[in-house]
């Protein structure tokens, strides 16, 4: 597949732009003195819709680990690879499942570059990601992306959420979609269960693109200061070694290169340019796969 940076007209507004008006205000039940994920994950990655606590929180976390912004970079470049690669092979679905404040390159927009026919559902418990979607949503044909709240911690409600099922055909393939997401989710809070529930019903076929957190390719000081820095935050941060990631994917079969450090999975492949590594690559501590149902 040859690379190409440039945005296709698609016919249904797949080049859209997220929309933030000037006098947007947070929702009355947005607690903004608490530092929340995906707003800290926002201002890794140059974002403005962040708040002051996400902010000094974000900053503290850089402090301890600076390979952050470009781990969220090269995070954001994995899921445009996966879906690109995923929807290659034909699939029309995708469940994306804590899916943060999206941006430019969100998977709705590769999904549909790819193919027009993808339907995408968000899920997220955070009202900006909401507010955010509607403004998606305003340019879109009814059904091809749509959002619903929802908690990872819940995956009984969000398979039964009447959004989702509106959507989504669980009986034909769909890309389940838990990038970097699943390292904010205790083991005491069942993660391996709440992963088991979802791959059960996916339908043969079914791919699993994951990312994940991990303490291998950091310092032990740094690890144990970022792990203590998100306990202020919404959700608390679970660094897992690759032994304890992988069994997320269950009986699915992995496609080359397997589970590897973030920035290794295709880096040849896809839309955004990554022929060649970013400096300072080896510093990013996670992993990534993409796996398929038989």
């Amino acid at each position: 597949m040859t690379e190409d940076t440039t945005t296709a007209s698609t016919g249904i507004g797949t080049d859209w732009e997220w929309a933030r008006a000037d006098d947007w205000q947070p929702p009355t039940e947005l607690d903004t003195g608490v530092p929340h994920t995906a707003r800290m994950y926002d201002y890794y990655l140059g974002g403005k819709d962040n708040f002051e606590a996400d902010r000094k929180a974000a900053e503290a976390a850089i402090a301890a680990y600076p390979a952050l912004p470009l781990l969220a970079r090269t995070n954001r470049e994995f899921l445009g690879r996966a879906v690109e690669f995923v929807a290659d092979r034909g699939i029309r679905q995708f469940l994306d499942i804590g899916t943060g404040i999206p941006t430019v390159g969100s998977t709705n927009e590769i999904a549909q570059r790819v193919a027009p026919d993808a339907r995408v559902v968000y899920v997220d418990n955070d009202p900006i990601v909401a507010t955010h979607a509607r403004a998606l949503l305003a340019g879109h044909p009814a059904g091809h992306t749509s959002v619903i709240e929802g908690d990872l911690r819940e995956p009984e409600a969000i398979l039964d959420h009447p959004g989702l099922r509106a959507a989504i055909d669980l009986g034909e393939p769909v890309a389940l979609m838990l990038v970097a997401v699943l390292h904010f989710i205790r083991d005491e809070d069942g993660a391996e269960r709440i992963v088991r529930t979802l791959r059960d019903v996916l339908a043969p076929g079914s791919a699993l693109i994951l990312s994940h957190g991990s303490p291998d390719f950091a310092s032990r000081e740094s690890a144990a200061e970022g792990t203590r820095i998100y306990r202020s935050a919404s959700a608390p941060l679970v660094l897992r070694p690759r032994a304890a990631v992988e069994p997320f994917f269950g009986d699915f079969e992995f496609v080359g290169p397997g589970l590897v450090q973030l920035p290794l999975w295709r880096p040849e492949s896809g839309h955004i340019r990554t022929t060649d590594l970013p400096e300072g690559w080896q510093d990013v501590s996670a992993y990534a796969g993409v796996a398929f149902k038989r």
